[in-house]
């Protein structure tokens, strides 16, 4: 049985303090479609979630280039405080981006989108405590499930994890 995703390689990036659900979510929705999914720390090894999962980062940021992904995907919760003072991992998102790559974030995941600088004049959301981050970032925000502007995917939270893991499937597949 052919999948969406079959072939297709998506880097889902992780640190402390992810929302359990937006990174274990996509990650199994992205694999069942056929999709290899690297998960990508600032260093290799074990990241905790806020709510008890946790998951391993095989593959490091530094250790990580565009090249070798076809879409990256960034989780909420307070990881994206911390993955935003990596360097590597800005440059990683600035890449998929400059690449037209899929490019999605949830909740508090577009604090890395604006750390990366790659909202001005894009349209976006976000968890709405964030806005003003996102705006000032130069986004122009929007309290919709999922906001797609070229290959930037955003959402909210939770309740819009369904809408937000089918836009990445079929921006990927496409």
């Amino acid at each position: 049985m052919s999948r969406q995703l079959d072939g297709k390689h998506i880097a889902l990036l992780a640190e402390n303090d992810y929302e359990d659900i937006e990174l274990h979510y996509p990650l199994l929705r992205l694999r069942e479609e056929g999709a290899e999914v690297t998960v990508v720390g600032p260093e290799v090894g074990r990241y905790q979630g806020k709510h008890g999962l946790s998951v391993e980062a095989t593959r490091s940021a530094e250790q990580s280039a565009a090249e070798q992904f076809d879409a990256l995907v960034v989780p909420g919760g307070y990881c994206p405080d911390h993955l935003r003072t990596h360097e590597a991992v800005l440059a990683l998102v600035r890449g998929i981006d400059k690449a037209g790559k899929p490019l999605a974030a949830i909740c508090h995941a577009p604090w890395v989108l604006c750390s990366a600088g790659v909202l001005g004049g894009r349209n976006v959301t976000s968890y709405s405590s964030i806005k003003d981050d996102v705006v000032n970032a130069g986004g122009i925000w929007h309290d919709k499930e999922v906001v797609i502007d070229r290959n930037l995917i955003t959402s909210r939270f939770p309740p819009d994890l369904g809408v937000f893991c089918r836009a990445i499937i079929e921006a990927t597949a496409g």
